[in-house]
């Protein structure tokens, strides 16, 4: 059964200010998350899922469906506020989405095959397309999933602090347990994160997640099971979410199964703030520039 490939769309896009999962990038007007679906489909991926808000449907699919036929088999998966939230009373206020691991949740009915999940607007490079399909089609089981693991350093933003998922790893090169900083920059020559006022430094080759885990649908699985508990602590809290990172801790410390660190040299970039945007642009023009990509992916 071939690996499935799903793209977290949904977001909302808060601190970039506008829809940059449709903002285009490459020579030809391409999108980051083209990138990704070009570079899953040469290391074997053979089915793209979206995961997109449904109110941005139509537009969505408009963009992308003409550019991706006969290329990769296409499916749309709609995140809402009252998707597996059973008798749960939403409170009126409640805008943001219920986070990532929500998102995937929401693929039950789609993705019943191994998965790599991605974030919409991350470029990850190719080595880690082929690292992920090479352990989903090798060794992925309900009890062995992984993470690709970054080097802190290949993934900061010259324009503020980002937030990423700080991976320990144990002598098996397992995960141990994954968490989140929220505010982390470069001070000076060194990278710290901010934590109630305090500084921390951080090592340059710290592993670091960027939400590309690979799983079966026992994860899917879970993450029902425990959104439920989620609603029942955390209904009224309104900036409350369900991550991924959260799940795959309660995957480890409930015995479930082990997540191997899958690790990567490549140099991930994205667009968390406006001013990334030049950067993402420049990179990816020397990457065409080089031969890496083609001018035109779907030509």
């Amino acid at each position: 059964m071939q690996p499935t490939l799903v793209i977290l769309a949904a977001g909302m896009a808060s601190r970039y200010g506008s829809m940059k999962q449709i903002q285009g990038f490459g020579p030809s007007g391409e999108t980051i998350m083209e990138y990704s679906i070009y570079d899953a489909i040469a290391a074997g991926f053979t089915k793209v899922v979206f995961i997109i808000r449904k109110d941005f449907a139509d537009d969505f699919k408009a963009i992308f469906e003409p550019k991706l036929k006969g290329k990769i088999q296409t499916a749309y998966v709609y995140q809402q506020l009252d998707s597996f939230t059973g008798n749960h009373v939403i409170p009126a206020d409640r805008v943001k989405p219920w986070g990532t691991a929500h998102a995937v949740l929401c693929c039950k009915d789609e993705v019943k095959e191994p998965f790599a999940v991605i974030n919409a607007d991350d470029f990850y490079g190719k080595d880690s397309f082929v690292k992920a399909y090479d352990f989903i089609t090798s060794k992925c089981t309900d009890k062995h999933f992984a993470v690709i693991g970054y080097e802190l350093v290949n993934t900061l933003s010259d324009h503020g602090s980002v937030s990423r998922g700080v991976i320990s790893i144990n002598s098996k090169n397992e995960m141990q347990g994954i968490d989140e900083r929220l505010t982390i920059y470069k001070k000076e020559d060194k990278i710290v994160y901010e934590e109630n006022g305090e500084l921390t430094e951080l090592a340059p080759e710290t592993k670091v997640s960027m939400n590309i885990f690979c799983y079966t649908p026992e994860y899917i699985k879970m993450c029902e099971e425990e959104f439920d508990k989620f609603l029942k602590a955390n209904l009224q809290n309104l900036k409350a979410e369900f991550l991924i990172p959260r799940m795959a801790d309660h995957y480890i410390k409930s015995g479930r199964g082990i997540i191997e660190i899958v690790p990567t040299s490549a140099k991930w970039f994205g667009v968390t703030y406006k001013e990334d945007a030049p950067i993402v642009q420049a990179s990816i023009d020397a990457l065409v520039a080089s031969g890496e990509y083609p001018s035109n992916l779907w030509a």
